[in-house]
């Protein structure tokens, strides 16, 4: 089974760097059947939000995804793009998550 954490963000350079990692380790929490992936949509974040994306990327190669949106959309149809990216993928499960460090990731095993 496949689980996909949602993240709108929008200048979060800085806590999507702790943000992504905490999300990850929760695998090792869940279910050895149950696989997390992470995916940002970004609203053009002057603050280089979807670099530090892309080097997360690459560093949990296969694991997080990113939608780089054109400008700030907002975020109720960053949602909508997360939800169907998810469905189009076919994840069992989907949650969101802020990105200012308001929900903690600690509490996604016991979802």
């Amino acid at each position: 089974m496949r689980a996909l954490v949602i993240i709108p963000t929008y200048n979060e350079a800085e806590n999507i760097k702790e943000l992504i990692p905490a999300i990850l380790k929760q695998e090792a929490l869940v279910p050895s059947s149950v696989k997390i992936d992470v995916l940002v949509v970004d609203d053009n974040s002057p603050d280089g939000t979807a670099d530090v994306v892309k080097e997360l990327k690459k560093k949990f190669s296969g694991k997080v995804h990113l939608i780089e949106r054109e400008g700030k959309l907002g975020l109720g149809t960053a949602y909508v793009e997360g939800f169907k990216f998810a469905l189009k993928e076919g994840y069992d499960f989907v949650f969101e998550m802020d990105a200012d460090l308001s929900h903690d990731p600690k509490e996604i095993p016991n979802l």
